[in-house]
């Protein structure tokens, strides 16, 4: 059974949040002009998927953690970005909550 990577669909989605192009999208992580659009268009359809450096430039231009791009579950997907647009004091008390929960489970 082969794999699906979530990586598409979550960076289409990213990018269009952010209402900009492939290929504008393509020239702020410094891809040529002409390849850009294919390129990006590429990777939104899974036929090739980028290095790690690459999807981390990527995912810096659209403003979402990189783990987001790769996370399968999508409510963990969104506790990701939640978390990414907390400020330090709340990420402290969201890992703080979290853990002592985790003890309370155990």
């Amino acid at each position: 059974m082969a794999y699906e990577s979530c990586f598409p669909s979550r960076l289409k989605t990213a990018r269009k949040i952010k209402a900009i192009s492939q290929t504008e999208l393509g020239r702020r992580i410094g891809l040529d002009s002409q390849s850009a659009s294919a390129r990006m268009n590429n990777y939104e359809k899974g036929r090739h998927q980028p290095d790690f450096n690459m999807a981390k430039k990527i995912a810096e231009q659209l403003d979402v953690p990189v783990a987001y791009l790769y996370c399968e579950c999508d409510e963990m997907a969104q506790l990701i970005l939640a978390f990414h647009g907390l400020s330090t004091e709340k990420r402290r008390h969201i890992l703080e909550v979290v853990a002592d929960s985790k003890d309370e489970i155990t």
